[in-house]
């Protein structure tokens, strides 16, 4: 993408909009009125956008649907079985976590929602999505529909007639409870009013009878069928299985997409397996490359917030005199880097979508992430190790001592640029004639912060928005420092303690080696809003290293 846009919007602020997929009000051509649904609600975001999340009102019992036409916006809908994980892959693609509700029990959604994912650019509508109440007894569907619908009708008639029945009108009809099918008759009406639709399976589960029967009244819709593995992360997955039943049905096109342990590359898959199965694919294709772009674009971004992170505390620096006690600076100067550095991580999560907040988990509920990242004993756990002076035992920059400071801190000093040769002899010199003491955040602390900041963004690329669980968050054949965490938040240095420290795989650079943005930043104490007090400033001024910086944090690539 044009290196200057990207770099004005970095400059402004500008909001781009990525992914900006919400759920919407059902369209304006439905027959009903949607204000009269019990079940509509709305709620409200954290940058303030209404998201409604409206019943789509249940079609007519004789739905006349046409074949997609080029140009139109695809309607799909995402149907399977109770609890195989439809909502939750809805959150996924459309990277929301407040889309309709997620619980670990069956029959959650109850009512047909819809979604569009728009043309990000243009606000055209590519996809709507309809995600529908699950199945919950198609094997008594197909039993009322072979005993009362004639065999030698074809499949969209029967299900019409069944639509038509009482069992499909629920409590309203007066039957018995036991034959109350209005679940299987929401996702029905929705299927023949749709282009196509994905079967969503859980491939945690076993082939079972009910599936085969869900296949079976999925097929008289006449439209095409694709079944989405879910939870395929899983070491109990049976798509072997799976796929051979489904070829039996003439069903030879399959994907997998596991809502929590998300691949972006699988998405891909999934949109263009559904285009193979289509004679007019323009809108899949169009939001393909969309998407494509904006997934780069904010990788771009996030390392860009990363860069300027780093940049503020690596030229925050602090003037105390000669003779004065460096021990309160140096703790004011920690506290305002953790500050820093969360400030930093909630612009990762709402960039990518992920909100702190009672929802769904974030990663920032890992212990790796509430960690002082002044502990050294945290220094020690991604095998950091500073370079000259330091006491045994402690991990301090720039030769700072524990007899020269009092104490083992993870933020070292250079003071007067003496002990760590830091700053150049002239600075040195000038220090120690005005008898003025310069403190600096050490290059251990610094690395451990971009190994840390890399790692939450490695994370939340691969994190479906329908995890649950925080520690749901690395992604599938690689690993980062994280991943030496024990359990009970305890650390474990995977590597040689003695190895050299230049072949670390858990950082991502050394920390006697760090890229010469942050050492020419030591020397610009105007690019820190944390020396300043002045942010908008301070950034406009580190913009252009912030951008060299962030291309040279994509290219350091973790080792598994």
């Amino acid at each position: 993408m044009n290196n200057d846009n990207k770099k004005e919007n970095y400059e402004h602020h500008t909001p781009t909009g990525l992914f900006a997929d919400k759920a919407l009000p059902s369209d304006s051509n439905n027959n009903s009125d949607t204000s009269q649904s019990p079940a509509a609600h709305s709620k409200v975001t954290h940058d303030n956008q209404s998201i409604s999340t409206e019943s789509v009102p249940p079609a007519t019992t004789n739905v006349t649907k046409k074949t997609i036409a080029s140009g139109e916006a695809l309607k799909l809908a995402v149907v399977g079985h109770t609890n195989t994980g439809k909502t939750s892959i809805l959150r996924t693609l459309l990277r929301d976590v407040y889309f309709g509700e997620v619980k670990n029990e069956a029959a959650t959604t109850r009512h047909v929602e819809q979604a569009k994912l728009t043309d990000s650019q243009t606000g055209e509508d590519l996809v709507v999505l309809y995600d529908t109440p699950g199945l919950e007894d198609a094997s008594g569907l197909m039993d009322w529909l072979e005993d009362n619908t004639a065999s030698r009708r074809d499949g969209i008639e029967r299900l019409q007639q069944f639509l038509a029945s009482d069992i499909a009108q629920g409590a309203d009809s007066g039957v018995l409870d036991s034959y109350d099918y209005s679940q299987e008759a929401k996702v029905i009406r929705q299927l023949l009013a749709s282009d196509m639709a994905i079967y969503v399976v859980d491939a945690r589960e076993p082939v079972l009878g009910k599936y085969k029967d869900e296949l079976a009244i999925l097929s008289w819709a006449a439209i095409p069928v694709m079944p989405v593995f879910n939870f395929t992360d899983s070491q109990d997955a049976n798509i072997d299985d799976w796929q051979t039943m489904l070829a039996r049905r003439n069903l030879h096109i399959s994907t997998r997409f596991d809502s929590v342990a998300f691949e972006f590359e699988d998405e891909m898959h999934l949109w263009q397996n559904l285009a193979t199965m289509l004679t007019h694919s323009e809108m899949l294709e169009q939001l393909m490359q969309r998407r494509t772009e904006d997934w780069a674009q904010l990788y771009d971004e996030a390392n860009i917030i990363i860069a300027d992170f780093l940049l503020n505390v690596a030229s925050f620096v602090r003037e105390i005199n000669e003779d004065d006690d460096p021990m309160p600076v140096l703790a004011q100067m920690q506290e305002a880097v953790r500050q820093s550095e969360r400030a930093m991580q909630h612009n990762l999560l709402n960039l990518y979508k992920f909100y702190d907040n009672a929802v769904a988990a974030t990663p920032l509920e890992l212990q790796a992430y509430q960690q002082d990242p002044f502990d050294p004993e945290l220094l020690k756990s991604y095998g950091i190790r500073t370079t000259s002076g330091a006491a045994a035992g402690a991990l301090l920059g720039l030769g700072i001592d524990a007899a020269a400071l009092g104490t083992t801190l993870g933020l070292g000093a250079a003071i007067g640029g003496i002990a760590g040769g830091l700053l150049s002899n002239t600075s040195s010199i000038a220090d120690r004639l005005t008898g003025v003491k310069r403190l600096y955040i050490d290059p251990a602390t610094l690395t451990l912060l971009a190994t840390r900041a890399i790692d939450l963004l490695t994370a939340l690329r691969h994190r479906g928005h329908a995890a649950t669980d925080a520690t749901q968050l690395l992604y599938k054949g690689e690993k980062s420092s994280l991943e030496t965490s024990s359990n009970d938040g305890s650390y474990h240095n995977n590597s040689n303690d003695n190895a050299d420290e230049d072949n670390n795989p858990i950082t991502v650079w050394p920390a006697n080696k760090l890229p010469s943005e942050l050492k020419k930043a030591r020397g610009k104490p105007q690019w820190s809003s944390l020396s300043s007090g002045k942010s908008e400033q301070a950034q406009l001024l580190r913009a252009d290293m912030a951008w060299s910086l962030s291309g040279k944090l994509q290219s350091y690539k973790r080792e598994s």
